[in-house]
């Protein structure tokens, strides 16, 4: 062999920054002897779904067969939901497969893909990785601008991403600025707009079925939404797409078959039915988020204002140094330089434990560094 393999693979995919996920609790634990708490990857904290729990031990014993790969019960009951054909959704192994997909299908080299800088690194890692160019717009006040997004689009853009809320600062855009922005982009782009909605369960005060209505009737419009977030159901892989049929079609030619398994769907279909975990997840976060932002108060550190189930706080100091010396005491947050917040951290709202963990934990690290 006259050239090492690695040579062959494209300059664009050895280029690529690779997504970083949360140092597993299991890890952490095994290396320090201590007891643990993850507060790093925006996770349930009171668990899954307990009617999802049910239906993982009753559809287990099933998994010696393939699943149904067109996943047609799950479909039906979000169609329900949502009050949208079954053709119009499409399940992914999580969202993050449909955020792969719409990329993989609409870039090709010299064509665009919008997003901005701050927000989750899948959707960078997914245009780099079809070979599209990357383009990116700052933050506004560690919000998406929509307006500065607008002001990007080039003939050659082909796919925008947007978070919201975003991750990791937690802002969004209301439906109202969404609405006047996808029709002053309608009206001349010819690019797919992706809307992430991981967290739009958390928010409070607003109506985002409309979105899924804008998706059904609008050619460039996909809404993703996950059951990883407020249904707890983060290791089972399960998120689906609302958007336009003839897309979904040619999406449904590059999935993974069976992509998500028999018990995963039993388990997302078991979760849309259990209202009262869902009400007791946002009830524990927005107590927990009260607990915390009311002791960073008292303690003068900034953060960046929540509409999710989790804070972007703004430490002033180098936040791997920080993520470390909280690791030491048995908390796991994220620090955000990789992400574009070299002096911030990314915290989970856990439970009332776990919040008052790390803020007992973060009292310990500042004093430490104010000698």
């Amino acid at each position: 062999m006259t050239k090492p393999l690695h040579d062959h693979v494209p300059e664009f995919i050895r280029e690529i920054d690779p997504y970083r996920p949360g140092k597993p609790i299991e890890e952490v634990e095994r290396e320090l002897n201590i007891r643990a708490v993850k507060l790093a990857s925006n996770e349930n904290p009171l668990g899954p779904s307990p009617l999802a729990v049910e239906a993982v031990r009753k559809y287990v014993s099933e998994s010696n067969r393939y699943p149904d790969g067109g996943g047609h019960y799950l479909r039906e009951k979000l169609s329900r939901r949502h009050n949208v054909p079954m053709e119009n959704i499409f399940l992914g192994e999580g969202s993050s497969e449909l955020i792969d997909l719409t990329a993989r299908i609409l870039l090709r080299p010299g064509e665009e893909g919008l997003t901005t800088e701050g927000t989750f690194p899948l959707y960078r890692i997914s245009i780099r990785a079809a070979g599209g160019t990357l383009v990116k717009v700052p933050l506004r006040d560690y919000a998406f601008d929509l307006d500065t997004i607008a002001r990007a689009i080039t003939p050659r853009t082909r796919v925008i991403y947007l978070s919201n809320p975003n991750n990791p600062t937690g802002t969004m855009f209301s439906l109202q600025e969404f609405g006047a922005f996808f029709r002053r982009i309608s009206e001349t782009c010819e690019a797919l707009v992706v809307l992430d909605e991981a967290y739009c369960d958390y928010v409070e005060g607003e109506d985002f079925s409309l979105s899924m209505r804008i998706a059904c009737n609008a050619p460039n419009l996909l809404v993703l939404r996950t059951f990883s977030k407020v249904y707890g159901l983060a290791g089972m892989r399960v998120g689906y797409g609302v958007g336009p049929a003839d897309l979904l079609l040619e999406m449904n030619k590059l999935r993974t078959p069976f992509n998500t398994s028999n018990v995963a769907q039993a388990a997302a279909l078991a979760a849309l039915d259990d209202t009262e975990h869902v009400r007791r997840s946002l009830e524990s976060n927005r107590a927990g988020m009260k607990q915390i932002t009311a002791s960073l108060k008292t303690m003068g550190i900034q953060y960046v204002p929540s509409h999710a189930n989790f804070l972007l706080i703004e430490m002033g100091h180098d936040s791997k140094e920080i993520a470390a010396a909280l690791l030491k005491h048995g908390v796991i947050v994220r620090p955000m330089g990789w992400m574009g917040f070299p002096t911030a951290i990314r915290v989970s709202v856990g439970t009332k434990v776990e919040n008052a963990s790390f803020l007992e934990a973060l009292t310990r690290v500042l004093a430490a560094i104010a000698k």
